[in-house]
Protein backbone atom coordinates (compact mmCIF):
# COMPACT_ATOMS: atom_id res chain seq x y z
CA UNK A 1 0.00 0.00 0.00
CA UNK A 2 1.62 3.49 -1.01
CA UNK A 3 1.02 5.77 2.03
CA UNK A 4 1.71 9.14 2.63
CA UNK A 5 2.26 10.85 5.93
CA UNK A 6 0.42 14.23 6.76
CA UNK A 7 1.95 16.19 9.37
CA UNK A 8 5.01 15.40 11.75
CA UNK A 9 3.67 15.14 15.04
CA UNK A 10 5.30 12.86 17.89
CA UNK A 11 3.62 10.24 17.63
CA UNK A 12 4.10 9.58 13.45
CA UNK A 13 7.80 10.30 14.35
CA UNK A 14 7.90 8.05 17.12
CA UNK A 15 5.92 4.77 16.67
CA UNK A 16 3.67 5.36 13.44
CA UNK A 17 5.95 5.68 10.35
CA UNK A 18 8.83 3.61 12.58
CA UNK A 19 6.27 0.63 12.38
CA UNK A 20 4.99 1.40 8.55
CA UNK A 21 8.44 1.31 7.22
CA UNK A 22 9.29 -1.79 8.50
CA UNK A 23 6.19 -3.63 7.10
CA UNK A 24 6.52 -5.19 4.16
CA UNK A 25 2.76 -4.75 3.16
CA UNK A 26 3.31 -0.44 3.20
CA UNK A 27 5.53 1.66 1.14
CA UNK A 28 6.09 5.26 2.50
CA UNK A 29 5.93 7.26 -0.43
CA UNK A 30 6.00 11.09 0.97
CA UNK A 31 5.76 12.80 4.27
CA UNK A 32 3.97 16.46 4.47
CA UNK A 33 4.54 19.02 7.51
CA UNK A 34 3.77 22.55 8.23
CA UNK A 35 7.57 23.22 7.73
CA UNK A 36 9.21 21.99 5.46
CA UNK A 37 13.20 21.80 6.83
CA UNK A 38 11.13 19.41 9.44
CA UNK A 39 9.47 17.20 6.73
CA UNK A 40 13.12 17.04 5.09
CA UNK A 41 14.29 15.31 8.49
CA UNK A 42 11.41 12.90 8.68
CA UNK A 43 11.71 12.31 4.53
CA UNK A 44 15.92 11.20 5.38
CA UNK A 45 15.03 9.69 8.64
CA UNK A 46 12.48 7.20 6.99
CA UNK A 47 13.85 7.11 3.80
CA UNK A 48 10.95 8.66 1.46
CA UNK A 49 9.93 12.16 -0.59
CA UNK A 50 9.40 15.33 1.56
CA UNK A 51 6.44 17.63 -0.25
CA UNK A 52 5.99 21.35 0.22
CA UNK A 53 2.99 21.30 1.71
CA UNK A 54 -0.11 18.61 2.77
CA UNK A 55 -1.96 19.98 -0.31
CA UNK A 56 0.79 18.62 -2.31
CA UNK A 57 0.82 15.63 -1.02
CA UNK A 58 -2.78 14.90 -1.62
CA UNK A 59 -2.05 15.62 -5.59
CA UNK A 60 0.59 13.21 -5.77
CA UNK A 61 -0.61 10.30 -7.95
CA UNK A 62 1.63 7.69 -6.48
CA UNK A 63 -0.02 8.03 -3.04
CA UNK A 64 -3.20 5.66 -2.68
CA UNK A 65 -3.14 6.25 1.08
CA UNK A 66 -2.78 8.88 3.63
CA UNK A 67 -1.57 8.34 7.52
CA UNK A 68 -3.17 12.01 9.38
CA UNK A 69 -1.89 13.03 12.94
CA UNK A 70 -2.53 16.93 12.73
CA UNK A 71 -3.95 18.51 16.07
CA UNK A 72 -7.42 16.91 16.51
CA UNK A 73 -9.48 19.88 15.73
CA UNK A 74 -7.36 19.58 12.31
CA UNK A 75 -8.44 16.00 11.78
CA UNK A 76 -11.82 16.58 9.86
CA UNK A 77 -10.95 19.34 7.56
CA UNK A 78 -7.32 17.24 5.94
CA UNK A 79 -9.49 13.44 6.14
CA UNK A 80 -12.17 15.36 4.02
CA UNK A 81 -9.54 16.75 1.60
CA UNK A 82 -8.21 13.72 1.63
CA UNK A 83 -11.10 11.78 0.69
CA UNK A 84 -11.92 14.40 -1.40
CA UNK A 85 -8.53 13.60 -3.46
CA UNK A 86 -9.45 10.14 -3.62
CA UNK A 87 -7.27 8.58 -1.04
CA UNK A 88 -8.09 6.26 1.86
CA UNK A 89 -7.41 7.89 5.29
CA UNK A 90 -6.00 6.75 8.22
CA UNK A 91 -6.26 9.18 10.89
CA UNK A 92 -5.57 9.56 14.48
CA UNK A 93 -8.11 9.01 17.09
CA UNK A 94 -10.38 10.35 17.65
CA UNK A 95 -11.49 11.34 13.94
CA UNK A 96 -13.29 14.38 14.79
CA UNK A 97 -13.70 17.11 17.96
CA UNK A 98 -17.50 15.42 17.96
CA UNK A 99 -20.13 13.39 16.27
CA UNK A 100 -21.53 15.22 13.75
CA UNK A 101 -17.66 15.41 12.31
CA UNK A 102 -17.44 11.83 12.54
CA UNK A 103 -20.68 11.41 10.95
CA UNK A 104 -20.12 13.82 7.72
CA UNK A 105 -16.52 11.78 7.09
CA UNK A 106 -17.90 8.65 7.36
CA UNK A 107 -20.59 9.52 4.76
CA UNK A 108 -18.48 11.01 2.80
CA UNK A 109 -15.90 7.51 2.60
CA UNK A 110 -19.24 5.62 1.90
CA UNK A 111 -20.25 7.88 -1.19
CA UNK A 112 -16.46 7.79 -2.30
CA UNK A 113 -16.34 3.81 -1.79
CA UNK A 114 -13.06 4.60 0.53
CA UNK A 115 -11.69 3.30 3.73
CA UNK A 116 -11.86 5.76 6.63
CA UNK A 117 -9.99 3.96 9.74
CA UNK A 118 -8.94 5.84 12.94
CA UNK A 119 -5.65 4.93 14.43
CA UNK A 120 -7.43 3.76 17.71
CA UNK A 121 -4.36 0.93 18.37
CA UNK A 122 -5.95 -0.45 21.58
CA UNK A 123 -8.86 -2.53 20.80
CA UNK A 124 -6.62 -4.26 18.07
CA UNK A 125 -4.67 -6.08 20.98
CA UNK A 126 -5.86 -9.82 21.85
CA UNK A 127 -5.69 -9.21 25.38
CA UNK A 128 -8.97 -7.40 25.44
CA UNK A 129 -10.82 -10.11 23.05
CA UNK A 130 -9.58 -12.60 25.47
CA UNK A 131 -11.18 -10.94 28.67
CA UNK A 132 -14.60 -10.82 26.78
CA UNK A 133 -13.82 -14.30 26.02
CA UNK A 134 -13.68 -15.13 29.95
CA UNK A 135 -16.94 -13.09 30.51
CA UNK A 136 -18.78 -14.71 27.71
CA UNK A 137 -17.81 -17.80 29.33
CA UNK A 138 -18.94 -17.00 32.75
CA UNK A 139 -15.94 -16.74 34.87
CA UNK A 140 -17.25 -13.43 36.50
CA UNK A 141 -20.66 -14.20 36.71
CA UNK A 142 -23.34 -12.06 35.92
CA UNK A 143 -21.02 -8.22 35.04
CA UNK A 144 -22.56 -5.61 37.44
CA UNK A 145 -19.53 -3.13 37.36
CA UNK A 146 -17.06 -1.56 34.94
CA UNK A 147 -14.35 0.66 36.00
CA UNK A 148 -11.82 1.82 33.84
CA UNK A 149 -8.89 4.98 34.14
CA UNK A 150 -6.27 6.57 31.83
CA UNK A 151 -4.35 9.36 33.16
CA UNK A 152 -1.09 10.87 32.93
CA UNK A 153 1.28 13.37 35.13
CA UNK A 154 1.16 16.75 33.43
CA UNK A 155 2.38 17.62 30.21
CA UNK A 156 5.16 20.35 29.61
CA UNK A 157 3.56 23.81 29.15
CA UNK A 158 3.71 24.44 25.33
CA UNK A 159 1.92 20.70 24.63
CA UNK A 160 -0.52 20.91 22.01
CA UNK A 161 -3.03 18.88 24.38
CA UNK A 162 -3.00 21.90 26.58
CA UNK A 163 -4.44 24.25 23.14
CA UNK A 164 -8.58 24.55 23.37
CA UNK A 165 -8.54 25.71 19.67
CA UNK A 166 -6.22 22.72 18.57
CA UNK A 167 -9.23 19.90 19.95
CA UNK A 168 -6.94 20.26 23.15
CA UNK A 169 -7.85 18.52 26.73
CA UNK A 170 -8.28 15.38 28.53
CA UNK A 171 -11.21 14.16 27.19
CA UNK A 172 -10.57 13.79 23.91
CA UNK A 173 -6.59 12.81 23.81
CA UNK A 174 -7.02 10.37 27.15
CA UNK A 175 -10.62 9.83 28.10
CA UNK A 176 -11.33 8.11 25.11
CA UNK A 177 -10.00 5.58 25.63
CA UNK A 178 -12.05 4.50 28.90
CA UNK A 179 -15.29 5.15 27.09
CA UNK A 180 -13.81 3.34 24.13
CA UNK A 181 -13.23 -0.23 26.42
CA UNK A 182 -16.76 0.25 27.95
CA UNK A 183 -17.72 0.12 24.68
CA UNK A 184 -15.93 -2.56 23.91
CA UNK A 185 -16.55 -4.81 26.67
CA UNK A 186 -20.48 -3.60 27.26
CA UNK A 187 -21.39 -3.29 24.02
CA UNK A 188 -23.31 -0.67 21.59
CA UNK A 189 -25.73 1.17 23.11
CA UNK A 190 -24.21 2.85 26.48
CA UNK A 191 -25.60 6.25 27.75
CA UNK A 192 -24.25 8.75 30.22
CA UNK A 193 -25.74 9.26 33.50
CA UNK A 194 -23.28 11.60 34.38
CA UNK A 195 -20.42 13.36 34.48
CA UNK A 196 -17.90 16.07 35.92
CA UNK A 197 -14.75 17.74 34.76
CA UNK A 198 -12.04 19.59 36.24
CA UNK A 199 -11.47 23.03 34.25
CA UNK A 200 -8.84 26.02 33.31
CA UNK A 201 -10.35 28.87 34.92
CA UNK A 202 -9.06 31.07 32.38
CA UNK A 203 -10.17 28.96 29.23
CA UNK A 204 -12.17 26.13 30.28
CA UNK A 205 -9.68 23.09 28.95
CA UNK A 206 -10.48 20.06 30.58
CA UNK A 207 -7.49 18.38 32.55
CA UNK A 208 -9.45 15.32 34.25
CA UNK A 209 -12.37 14.18 34.60
CA UNK A 210 -14.85 11.11 35.55
CA UNK A 211 -18.29 9.85 33.73
CA UNK A 212 -21.01 7.52 34.96
CA UNK A 213 -22.48 5.15 31.89
CA UNK A 214 -25.28 2.61 31.72
CA UNK A 215 -24.96 -0.50 28.95
CA UNK A 216 -28.22 -1.75 27.82
CA UNK A 217 -28.40 -4.88 30.18
CA UNK A 218 -27.89 -2.65 33.12
CA UNK A 219 -23.96 -2.79 33.84
CA UNK A 220 -22.92 0.40 35.32
CA UNK A 221 -19.76 1.52 34.12
CA UNK A 222 -17.42 4.53 35.45
CA UNK A 223 -14.52 5.86 33.87
CA UNK A 224 -11.57 7.88 34.90
CA UNK A 225 -9.17 9.97 32.65
CA UNK A 226 -7.32 13.21 32.74
CA UNK A 227 -3.68 15.04 32.56
CA UNK A 228 -3.38 15.66 36.25
CA UNK A 229 -2.29 11.87 37.96
CA UNK A 230 0.34 9.32 38.06
CA UNK A 231 0.06 6.61 34.95
CA UNK A 232 -2.79 4.28 35.19
CA UNK A 233 -4.32 2.71 32.34
CA UNK A 234 -6.34 -0.08 33.32
CA UNK A 235 -9.62 -1.45 33.64
CA UNK A 236 -11.68 -4.05 35.88
CA UNK A 237 -15.08 -5.89 35.03
CA UNK A 238 -16.87 -7.35 37.89
CA UNK A 239 -19.76 -9.98 38.16
CA UNK A 240 -21.19 -11.73 40.83
CA UNK A 241 -18.51 -14.50 40.62
CA UNK A 242 -15.52 -12.62 39.61
CA UNK A 243 -13.87 -10.09 39.41
CA UNK A 244 -11.50 -8.96 36.25
CA UNK A 245 -8.50 -6.86 35.53
CA UNK A 246 -6.65 -5.85 33.08
CA UNK A 247 -3.33 -3.74 33.65
CA UNK A 248 -1.55 -2.16 30.86
CA UNK A 249 -4.86 -1.96 29.06
CA UNK A 250 -4.23 0.69 26.30
CA UNK A 251 -0.68 1.49 25.68
CA UNK A 252 1.41 -1.84 26.32
CA UNK A 253 5.14 -1.95 24.94
CA UNK A 254 4.96 -4.19 21.74
CA UNK A 255 7.34 -6.71 23.49
CA UNK A 256 4.69 -6.44 27.15
CA UNK A 257 3.64 -9.22 28.30
CA UNK A 258 -0.11 -8.89 29.33
CA UNK A 259 -1.27 -10.04 33.03
CA UNK A 260 -5.13 -10.81 33.04
CA UNK A 261 -6.34 -11.38 36.89
CA UNK A 262 -8.90 -13.08 37.90
CA UNK A 263 -10.07 -13.05 41.21
CA UNK A 264 -12.84 -15.22 42.60
CA UNK A 265 -13.95 -16.01 46.61
CA UNK A 266 -10.94 -18.19 47.43
CA UNK A 267 -9.53 -17.70 44.25
CA UNK A 268 -7.17 -16.35 42.04
CA UNK A 269 -6.11 -17.15 38.57
CA UNK A 270 -3.07 -15.45 36.76
CA UNK A 271 -3.12 -15.34 32.62
CA UNK A 272 -0.15 -14.38 30.86
CA UNK A 273 -0.63 -13.91 27.30
CA UNK A 274 2.55 -13.61 24.33
CA UNK A 275 3.11 -10.25 23.60
CA UNK A 276 1.23 -8.40 20.65
CA UNK A 277 2.33 -4.68 18.77
CA UNK A 278 -1.03 -3.53 18.54
CA UNK A 279 0.17 -0.44 16.51
CA UNK A 280 1.60 -2.81 13.53
CA UNK A 281 -1.97 -4.94 14.15
CA UNK A 282 -4.25 -2.00 13.44
CA UNK A 283 -2.09 -1.06 10.55
CA UNK A 284 -2.03 -4.91 9.18
CA UNK A 285 -6.19 -4.03 9.54
CA UNK A 286 -6.01 -0.68 7.56
CA UNK A 287 -4.35 -2.34 4.43
CA UNK A 288 -6.40 -5.37 4.65
CA UNK A 289 -9.19 -2.75 4.11
CA UNK A 290 -7.64 -1.17 1.44
CA UNK A 291 -6.89 -3.79 -0.48
CA UNK A 292 -10.14 -5.91 0.30
CA UNK A 293 -11.98 -3.01 -0.76
CA UNK A 294 -13.73 -2.82 2.85
CA UNK A 295 -16.41 -0.24 2.15
CA UNK A 296 -20.25 0.21 2.81
CA UNK A 297 -22.66 -1.39 4.78
CA UNK A 298 -22.55 -4.98 6.32
CA UNK A 299 -18.81 -4.70 5.92
CA UNK A 300 -16.34 -3.97 8.47
CA UNK A 301 -16.57 -0.20 8.06
CA UNK A 302 -19.79 -0.25 9.07
CA UNK A 303 -18.43 -1.59 12.63
CA UNK A 304 -15.64 1.09 12.27
CA UNK A 305 -18.19 3.83 11.53
CA UNK A 306 -20.54 2.53 14.19
CA UNK A 307 -17.66 2.34 17.09
CA UNK A 308 -16.30 5.89 15.82
CA UNK A 309 -19.86 7.66 15.93
CA UNK A 310 -21.06 6.29 19.26
CA UNK A 311 -17.70 7.33 20.73
CA UNK A 312 -18.18 10.68 19.93
CA UNK A 313 -21.65 10.44 20.97
CA UNK A 314 -21.02 9.61 24.15
CA UNK A 315 -18.36 12.74 24.26
CA UNK A 316 -21.03 14.96 23.52
CA UNK A 317 -23.03 13.48 26.18
CA UNK A 318 -20.26 13.82 28.80
CA UNK A 319 -19.55 17.21 27.88
CA UNK A 320 -23.46 18.07 27.77
CA UNK A 321 -23.77 16.72 31.29
CA UNK A 322 -20.64 17.51 32.97
CA UNK A 323 -20.62 19.49 36.61
CA UNK A 324 -17.48 21.90 35.75
CA UNK A 325 -15.03 22.65 38.59
CA UNK A 326 -12.78 25.23 38.04
CA UNK A 327 -9.10 24.84 39.09
CA UNK A 328 -5.37 26.87 38.18
CA UNK A 329 -4.47 27.29 34.83
CA UNK A 330 -1.69 24.49 33.88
Amino acid sequence: MRLGALATSSIARRRVLPTAVSMPEVDLIAVAGRCVEKAGRFAEQFGCAAETDYAALLKRPDVEAVYISTPTALHRAWADRALRAGKHVLVEKPIGVNADEARQLYSLARERGLVLRENFMFPHHPQHAFAADLVRRGRIGTPSTFQASFCIPPLPADDIRYAPGLGGGALLDVGVYPLRAAALLLGPGLRVAGATLRTRASDGLDLSGQALLISPSGVLAQVTFGFEHVYASSYTLWGDRGRLSVTRAFTPPAAHQPVLVLEEQDHEERFTLSASDQLRVCLEDFVAAVRGGEVGDGSAEADKRRDAVALLECVDEVRRQAVRVMTDDR
